[in-house]
Order: C-alpha cells, then sequence, then structure tokens
C-alpha cells in the first residue's frame, strides 16, 4: 500500500468525525471548532492517533488556504445593505479596536510571561483580533439568532480585522528582528495592506462578475469553480503586491455576492461546503499541531493572559469605539463578549517560527491556550448571554421546501420565498385577491408539510410560504402585499410602471398595497378607466389618474374592454376628471419607465422572511423529499380566475 493510500484514509476518518462532532456540538451548544480543535489533539502524538505532526510550514499554509476559503464564503452571503448599515462601527472595531485590544493585552503577556514588552505585544497582536470563521460559525449555524444590526457588525469586524492583526504582528516581528523601527515604517506596512487588498478584492471582483456572465460555459459544474479561480486569484493578486489577500479575497466575495451572477444557487452552495471543508481541516490540523503536555505547563499563565484579554482589553476596545453609533448598553455588552478567538491567531503564531524569532515555542502554546479558553468560555456561553441580556430575537422560518432558478444564461426572472406573517396582507385572502402585478405567477404553496397547488381560490394562511417567480422590477410591490404590515417599506418610486390585469378590484388594490384611490370599492380597473373616459372607449396610451396613482391603458381586447393597464405612483394626488377624456393629461414618455421590458434589476430584500434567488432562469427546479420538479410558466391574462396558479409543469432544460 502507497502513503497516498493511507492518508486518503485517514483524511476520509477525519472529515467524517469533524462533521459527526458538528452535529454532536449543536446538541451541547459548543461551538463547533472547539471539537475540531479536540479531534485534531486526540488523533496527534499525544493522543490515541499516534499521528506525528510538526511541520509549522505545512500547518500555516494549510491554515492560510482554508482561511481564504471561509472568508469568501463569508463575503459571498454577505448583503451590501448590512455593510452600508453598519461599515462605520465595523471599520472602526476592525483597525483601532484590535490595536487597542493588542496593546493591552500584549502590556499583560509581557507582565505575566516576564519576557521583554516587544513580545508581550507580539503575543497581544496575534491574539487581537475576532476569528471569522468562529464568528460566523457561532452565529450562521450555531442557534443564536440576533438582530440584523446587531450580526452583521460582528461578522463584518471579523471578516476585516485580520489585516490589522497581520499587519501588526509582521510588523513586530520585524521590529524584534531589527529590520524595522516603529514609526513610519509601520504606518506604510499597514496602508500597504489595507490600500492594495481593498483596490484587488474590488477590481477582481468586478472582473470576476463581467466574466462569468458573458463566458457561455457547457457545463454548470465550471461555474463554481471560475468564482473560486477569481477569489484565490484576488487573493495572490494582493500578497504578491506586498497587500492583505485576506482583505482581498473578503472583498470579491462580497463584491460577487451582491451581484446578478449566472448559476448563483450552485455557486452559493459549493463554496459553502469548501468553507466547512476549510474549517474541518484548518482546526483539525491545528489540533494535530498541539502539545497537550506543553499546553498544561502554561495553564497558570495561559488563564491570566485569556482574562486579560477577554474581561479587560477587548471590553475597553469596545467601550473606546463603539458607544458613538447608538449602540444601547446591552448591545455594547454583547459586543464586549464576542471576541471568539479561532483559527487566525494559531495560524498566525506559526510566524514566529516560520522567522526564527525567540521563543516561538511558549507563544505559540501560549496563543493556543488563549485561543481554546476563548472558545470554550465565550462561544459556550453565547447563547445563554444573548437570551440573558434579551437581544435574541425569533429565527426567520426556514421553508419546507427550496425552489430555485438554474441557467446558464442571463434570465430576466427571481425565485422569491415569502414567509407570511399574521400581520400580512396576503393573510387569509385567496389568491385571486391578492392583485399580483403581471409578470407575477405564485409557483407554489408550502403549509407545514404539504404543498398546495395554487388556484384562483386558494387561500393564503399566516405561516405559509408562497414562492412566486417573478420579475426583479415587481419586488417592492410583492414586499407591500407578502410582508408584515408593521416593517417599514420605503415608497414606491414615482413614475415607474407596474403592470397589473384589468380585472382587479379597487378595493383589492387599496387592501393589498395599502393605498385610498377615488373610485368604488367593487369596480374593476377596467370599469374605473372607462368611467372616467368621456366616450368610455379606451384605446393603448390612455390615461387616468385616481388619487395617488396613475393608470395606463396598456391592452384593449376586440370587445373593446381593458385587458391590462400599468400603474405608476404620482408624486402629487390628481383628482379625477369625469368631463374629458384622460389622454389630456398624459405625462411625457420619456418619464415613464415599465417595469416589464428592459434589463433586470436587482432588488434589496432586507427582512427575515425572504430567501431570494438570484440564480437565473425560465424554469424553476422544485427540491421535495429529493424529487426535483420542473416550474410553471408566466399566467396569461386569459387565465380564469379560478385557476391562478400553474396548471402544469412541462419537463425541459432550460439550456
Amino acid at each position: 500500500m502507497f502513503l497516498i493510500d493511507t492518508i486518503i484514509l485517514l483524511g476520509g476518518v477525519l472529515l467524517l468525525l469533524g462533521i459527526a462532532s458538528s452535529k454532536f456540538s449543536a446538541r451541547l451548544g459548543l461551538p463547533v471548532l472547539v471539537l475540531f480543535l479536540a479531534l485534531g489533539m486526540l488523533a496527534g502524538s499525544e493522543g490515541i492517533g499516534r499521528i506525528p505532526f510538526q511541520n509549522y510550514e505545512l500547518a500555516h499554509g494549510i491554515g492560510t488556504l482554508a482561511l481564504a476559503l471561509i472568508l469568501f464564503d463569508g463575503g459571498l452571503s454577505t448583503p451590501l445593505a448590512s455593510i452600508r448599515a453598519v461599515w462605520k462601527p465595523s471599520l472602526l472595531l476592525a483597525t483601532v479596536g484590535v490595536a487597542i485590544t493588542a496593546a493591552i493585552t500584549g502590556w499583560a503577556a509581557s507582565w505575566v510571561l516576564g519576557v521583554p514588552l516587544y513580545f508581550g505585544l507580539l503575543l497581544g497582536s496575534i491574539v487581537g483580533s475576532t476569528d471569522a470563521a468562529a464568528v460566523f460559525a457561532v452565529l450562521r449555524s450555531g442557534g443564536v439568532h440576533l438582530s440584523d444590526r446587531l450580526a452583521s457588525t460582528l461578522e463584518i469586524e471579523s471578516g476585516s480585522n485580520d489585516p490589522m492583526a497581520i499587519f501588526l504582528t509582521v510588523g513586530l516581528i520585524e521590529i524584534i528582528a531589527g529590520k524595522t523601527t516603529p514609526g513610519w515604517g509601520l504606518l506604510d506596512l499597514f496602508l500597504t495592506q489595507m490600500l492594495v487588498g481593498g483596490v484587488a478584492g474590488l477590481g477582481v471582483g468586478v472582473a470576476a462578475v463581467h466574466t462569468v456572465n458573458r463566458l457561455n460555459l457547457n457545463a454548470a459544474g465550471l461555474y463554481p469553480v471560475l468564482i473560486s479561480a477569481f477569489g484565490l486569484l484576488s487573493f495572490g493578486l494582493a500578497a504578491n503586491m506586498s497587500g492583505s489577500g485576506f482583505l482581498a479575497i473578503y472583498i470579491s466575495g462580497i463584491v460577487i455576492g451582491n451581484s446578478r451572477i449566472v448559476f448563483k444557487r450552485g455557486i452559493l452552495l459549493f463554496h459553502d461546503a469548501g468553507a466547512w471543508m476549510g474549517q474541518i481541516i484548518m482546526f483539525v490540523v491545528l489540533g494535530l499541531l498541539s502539545f497537550p503536555s506543553r499546553l498544561l505547563s502554561v495553564t497558570g499563565q495561559g488563564l491570566l493572559i485569556a482574562a486579560a484579554l477577554v474581561f479587560i482589553a477587548r471590553p475597553v476596545a469596545v467601550l473606546l469605539t463603539i458607544p458613538w453609533f447608538r449602540f444601547n448598553w446591552r448591545e455594547i455588552t454583547f459586543i464586549s463578549w464576542v471576541g471568539l478567538k479561532g483559527a487566525v491567531p494559531i495560524t498566525l503564531a506559526t510566524f514566529p517560527f516560520l522567522l526564527n524569532v525567540e521563543r516561538s515555542q511558549l507563544l505559540f502554546d501560549v496563543v493556543f491556550f488563549v485561543v481554546v479558553i476563548s472558545a470554550v468560555v465565550q462561544g459556550w456561553s453565547l447563547p445563554s448571554v444573548a437570551r440573558m441580556l434579551k437581544l435574541e430575537v425569533p429565527a426567520p422560518p426556514q421553508p419546507p421546501v427550496t425552489v430555485e432558478i438554474s441557467s446558464l444564461h442571463q434570465v430576466d426572472g427571481d425565485v422569491v420565498d415569502f414567509a407570511v406573517a399574521a400581520d400580512s396582507r396576503a393573510a387569509g385572502r385567496r389568491v385571486k385577491e391578492l392583485a399580483l402585478p403581471e409578470g407575477v405567477v405564485i409557483a407554489l404553496i408550502a403549509r407545514n408539510r404539504q404543498l398546495i397547488p395554487p388556484q384562483g381560490n386558494t387561500r393564503i394562511e399566516a405561516g405559509d410560504h408562497v414562492v412566486l417567480v417573478v420579475r426583479s422590477e415587481t419586488l417592492p410591490l410583492l414586499n407591500r402585499v407578502f410582508s408584515r404590515q408593521v416593517v417599514e417599506h420605503p415608497e414606491l418610486p414615482p413614475m415607474l410602471e407596474f403592470p397589473l390585469r384589468a380585472r382587479v378590484t379597487i378595493g383589492d388594490l387599496e387592501e393589498v398595497y395599502g393605498i385610498s384611490l377615488d373610485a368604488p370599492a367593487e369596480s374593476t380597473l377596467d370599469e374605473a378607466i372607462r368611467s372616467q373616459l368621456a366616450d368610455g372607449a379606451a384605446a393603448p396610451g390612455q390615461f387616468v389618474a385616481l388619487g395617488p396613482i396613475g393608470l395606463y391603458v396598456r391592452a384593449v381586447s376586440s370587445r373593446g374592454t381593458i385587458e391590462s393597464v400599468g400603474m405608476v405612483m404620482l408624486t402629487q394626488p390628481a383628482a379625477p376628471d369625469h368631463s374629458q377624456a384622460a389622454t389630456k393629461d398624459v405625462p411625457s414618455e420619456s418619464t415613464i419607465k415599465s417595469a416589464s421590458p428592459g434589463p433586470p434589476k436587482r432588488s434589496d430584500i432586507n427582512h427575515a422572511a425572504i430567501a431570494r434567488e438570484d440564480s437565473n432562469a425560465v424554469l424553476p427546479e422544485t427540491e421535495s423529499e429529493g424529487e426535483p420538479q420542473t416550474s410553471s410558466e408566466t399566467l396569461s391574462d386569459d387565465t380564469p380566475d379560478d385557476d391562478v396558479g400553474p396548471r402544469n409543469s412541462p419537463s425541459s432544460d432550460s439550456d
């Protein structure tokens, strides 16, 4: 048997044990990284596995690659709206906060270990940043549900503070080695890391979006690989130009994840799997690198340094940076407690070995001990602390099925999943009463474990998951229909035309969209428009105003009835004029933008009830009980009222 055969066997066993331990950690409420580290320690030279491993250079390489993949996946799943909301406090925590934490912890380490101040500051710099892998694991899969603002602050801080920690670590190693001096040399290193990393990440991210949407690959499986290649390219370019590769790959992930790209759902799933594999391999390898006997020898010193870090350094750093951004005392307390350490400090602790710094072994052992204490004490207690501070929010309801669009070409279409709350305008209403825009079709309704084919008389109930196939431009209207009424929605954009069926009643339109119109509630849009025309005869292009909205005639049947209208929001409501044809007051065509033709636009959905799929195609696939089904077709105006949902599912290939 060849050596590689043994390595593959051990790798498979360790991966299986790592996945099993993740399930076990969820039941214990213990951060999964602790069990991954423990698994590596058990498999190591002093554990039951007796695997000899003390290659710090290889461990550094594995840790760097795995962390890059984890950060890339974190960037792909970080909404741009979250960054806009919290970038200021997150950036301050990621820079000034890390420096303050490193300084206080470094001074404490210098005193506890009896070493020169520079050596203590080096240790403080290594453990000064929060770990992205640890924070993502706890907040996204550890059962802790926080408000969007608080969770985004913690995630973006952890994803962007590694450059500061690396800058401080490398700078102090160079100072200790006599290669540089404090002052301008350190500032130049910091600016280079940040600027080069930021520009490389942004540039490669934009190039990736442009390329993936224009490069028509024949195999769908190549698209995730292509995106991975761009992510690694951003890291490599930045690192080889003396910038921060970690910052670059995180920013490129954000750019790609917030853009419309082909085969997006497959890309996200691929990188989520890669991030999990990276976590398992990284923590197991770092666990192999440790020696429990040496950790026991630094227990007393490690506990003192960990206490200084957790109870003094991190809270002081938070108090000096966060209060200016309107966080309340409970949120400040929680942010102070979420200073989770993980793979980054252990990976950085291998730097002194690679650069032959004195006392490297002592530094590594203390850092490893501090990371374990932080992960166990802080990570294990996070759910309890969140509940104690009354910061935990209800988990967003998870749909019992997922519907996705899978295509290798750009298509004007999105799949949206709304969880219907009790106070949603859609709750208790029949499908045909929803006044849905044209270009919108309800694909299915999931109720508990049942899939309900939508018909015109199907009543939507609170707790349902309603899956719709829509055009992107209709999302502002759909948010008003299906979201909770307590959620504040932005005003509908004026002079943006939303297509509606003419048989929709005024009453349904008022109730579903929360507007008040100057027409009888029982009238249809067809009747309301023709009642305001001089001779009652409608023609395409005619316009009437009904309070806050204007209605355009888009299509007229051979019988003279209106089939389709376009609704626009007026900046100033106008009183109806029954004396003349409304075409007199038609706004200029240059000011009207139709919501149906033209290229799609990305619409941000900021409430937890929606899980939007931006992978683009005409035909969605429903995954339920492992049996894929193909999608419905957009309804025509001739669809009868008692059959509004999709009636057939032709099997076809969207390629």
